[in-house]
C-alpha cells in the first residue's frame, strides 16, 4: 500500500572562515534548519558540524549530507541553498556523472568522496533541490548562515537535531532591526498541509 511520505524543509548554508589563505588553517561550519509542519504547527530542528580545515563546497556539501542522514524515515524533502555548486551539483552534474560511472568529461571530480555520500542518502528521499541567492533577506538563509559561522568559529558540532532556535532569532532580529516584520514564521507551507 502505498502512503505519502512527510514533507521536510531543509534550509542549509556553509561557511569558510580564511578561504583567501593558502598557508594557514580554513576552519569551516555546515548548517541546516529542518522544517516539518503538523497539526500543531511547525516542528524545528538545527543540525551544525564543523572541521578545522575545508573549502566552502565541501561544507557545501556536507550540510545537505548532514540534514538528510538525520530524517529517520523516507521523506519529500524541499532542500533550499544559496550555493550553486550544491544544487546545481545535485539536480544536474551528479546524474550525468553517474552515467559516466563517476566521471566528467574535463577531469576529476573534485570532492568525489563527498558526491558519492551525497548520493547514497538522498537515493533514500525524494529530494527537490532550490537555489535561493543568498544575504538576499531570506530569513531562514540568513539564519543558517549564522549557525555556519558560527560553527566555523568555534569549531563546534551537534551530534544530531537539537530544537530550533529560529524563532528566537526572528525576534530578535524584529526588534533589533525591525527586520523580517513580513514573515509569518507559523503559516503552514504554501500548498501543504499534513499529508497533502
Amino acid at each position: 500500500m502505498a502512503t505519502r511520505t512527510s514533507l521536510v524543509l531543509v534550509h542549509a548554508d556553509e561557511s569558510c572562515l580564511g578561504n583567501q589563505f593558502a598557508d594557514r588553517d580554513r576552519p569551516g561550519g555546515a548548517a541546516a534548519l529542518l522544517e516539518h509542519w503538523t497539526e500543531d504547527g511547525w516542528v524545528r530542528r538545527d543540525l551544525w558540524t564543523s572541521e578545522p580545515s575545508t573549502t566552502n563546497n565541501r561544507m557545501a556539501l556536507t550540510s545537505a549530507i548532514l540534514a538528510l542522514e538525520a530524517l529517520n524515515r523516507r521523506c519529500r524533502v524541499r532542500f533550499v541553498s544559496d550555493s550553486r555548486y550544491l544544487v546545481n551539483g545535485a539536480s544536474e552534474w551528479m546524474p550525468a556523472w553517474k552515467r559516466r560511472g563517476w566521471k566528467r568529461k574535463g577531469g576529476p571530480i573534485e570532492n568525489l568522496d563527498l558526491w558519492r555520500r551525497l548520493d547514497r542518502v538522498a537515493a533514500r528521499h525524494e529530494v527537490g533541490w532550490a537555489w535561493v541567492r543568498g544575504h538576499a533577506g531570506d530569513p531562514r538563509n540568513e539564519y543558517v548562515n549564522e549557525l555556519a559561522q558560527k560553527a566555523a568559529r568555534e569549531l563546534s558540532a551537534v551530534p544530531g537535531p537539537v530544537p530550533s532556535g529560529f524563532e528566537a532569532w526572528l525576534e530578535a532580529q524584529r526588534e533589533e532591526s525591525g527586520r523580517y516584520l513580513d514573515h509569518f514564521e507559523f503559516a503552514p507551507p504554501a500548498g501543504e498541509a499534513e499529508g497533502g
